[in-house]
C-alpha cells in the first residue's frame, strides 16, 4: 500500500532502526517505546491485521517474536517481556499494517496492564455459546 508506514519502512523510503531481518519479516525499534527495546514485529507483504494476514506470514511473524523475545530481554536485562497486538481501531491498532509489539519489563516500570473484572451470573456460559456456535 502506498500510504502505510510501515511499507515505506520495508521498501526503505523512512529510515528505521532495525534488528532482525528476513525475507518475509522486518523488525525495528518502535519510535515511542514503552521502554527500551520495544521492538515492532511486522510481515514485510502487507496485510491489515491477524484477519486478513496470510497464513504463512503470521507464521513468519510469530517465529520472528518468539527468537526476538529471549533475545531482547537478554540483551536488555529485562525482568520479562510482554507480547502484544492490536487488531482494528478500537482495539488500539493505530497503523493498519500487521504488526506485533515485544515489550521489554523491567520491575517498577510503571507500565500498566488493563483492568480486569467478573462475569455476571449465567453471562461467561452465553459467551461460550455464542463462540462455540461460530466455531461450527
Amino acid at each position: 500500500m502506498s500510504d502505510c508506514v510501515f511499507c515505506k519502512i520495508v521498501k526503505g523510503e523512512i529510515p528505521s532502526f532495525k534488528v532482525r531481518e528476513d525475507d518475509s519479516t522486518l523488525a525495528f525499534l518502535d519510535i515511542h517505546p514503552v521502554n527500551p527495546g520495544h521492538t515492532i514485529v511486522i510481515a514485510k507483504r502487507h496485510s491489515r491485521n491477524i484477519f486478513d494476514v496470510l497464513p504463512e506470514d503470521w507464521d513468519a511473524v510469530t517465529k520472528s517474536v518468539r527468537k526476538l523475545s529471549g533475545v531482547i530481554e537478554k540483551a536488555l536485562d529485562a525482568d520479562g517481556i510482554n507480547i502484544n497486538m492490536n487488531n482494528r481501531e478500537h482495539a488500539g491498532q493505530v497503523v493498519d499494517h500487521l504488526h506485533v509489539h515485544i515489550i521489554p519489563r523491567f520491575k517498577g516500570d510503571g507500565f500498566k496492564l488493563w483492568h480486569q473484572s467478573s462475569y455476571k451470573d449465567g453471562e461467561a456460559v452465553l459467551v461460550q455459546e455464542k463462540i462455540l456456535a461460530q466455531l461450527s
